[in-house]
């Protein structure tokens, strides 16, 4: 049996024990606390990177808008043309661009790319945007339709390789246009042909498939706000 004092050392030494394991949860609550106070600061200050580079890339793209419009305004209705804030230059006509199911251009297109390509090019490459420019696509986009087409299925077929065509066609004549000549290293980086059949049709107000509208050509600016968002997300997340 065990005498009074031994009891009591016991009893001591549990509690002992028990402070020492009491102040390692202590201990090891804190350090779980201050990663976690870490880590929600390194996330709050990504987060401000992101919403910095969104509002700074929204500004450009704003700017850029406004640049190509006061440029432009005077030539866009005769061109059958529009600026969108999206940065797509589009170009609507396309009885004026090519023959039915061609993809040479027309002499009346080929008129207004030389117009209309260097000063484009001369607004995208000043010094303020140039660097932030990604890429430049030359889209064509058709209608659903093709006559005699067998299936849905054919329709696009066929229109996907005459937008692509058209697209190429568009992309070789201002790629040698005399006054880019200067630009033409920058112009084989970025300026890309992309032929996308009717897989974007232009709806009219009662959700039906606006066939004129959807013959296009499409001068479109993507800016790197995107590749700077991801950089920032892989230094916050595992």
């Amino acid at each position: 049996m065990l005498t009074d004092e031994q009891q009591l050392g016991g009893i001591k030494e549990q509690e002992g024990h028990w402070v020492a394991v009491t102040d390692l949860m202590a201990g090891l609550m804190m350090v779980f606390l201050l990663i976690s106070v870490v880590f929600m600061i390194n996330v709050e200050l990504q987060r401000k990177k992101i919403t910095d580079v969104a509002i700074l890339y929204d500004h450009l793209r704003t700017q850029l808008y406004e640049d190509l419009l006061k440029e432009f305004s005077p030539d866009l209705e005769r061109w059958g043309a529009e600026v969108k804030p999206d940065l797509t230059f589009r170009f609507n006509k396309t009885e004026l661009m090519f023959a039915k199911a061609e993809s040479s251009l027309n002499s009346e297109f080929k008129t207004i790319l030389a117009d209309f390509f260097p000063r484009y090019l001369k607004i995208i490459t000043a010094q303020k945007y140039r660097e932030d420019i990604l890429e430049v696509r030359i889209e064509g986009h058709t209608s659903s339709g093709w006559m005699g087409a067998s299936s849905e299925d054919s329709a696009y077929i066929y229109n996907m390789a005459l937008s692509q065509a058209r697209t190429r066609s568009t992309l070789a004549y201002v790629l040698f246009l005399p006054d880019v000549a200067g630009d033409k290293k920058w112009l084989r980086k970025y300026l890309t042909a992309n032929g996308l059949s009717s897989s974007k049709v232009i709806m009219d107000k009662n959700n039906h498939e606006n066939s004129e509208r959807s013959r296009r050509v499409e001068f479109k600016i993507r800016t790197d706000a995107e590749g700077k968002i991801a950089t920032i997300l892989e230094d916050v997340l595992p």
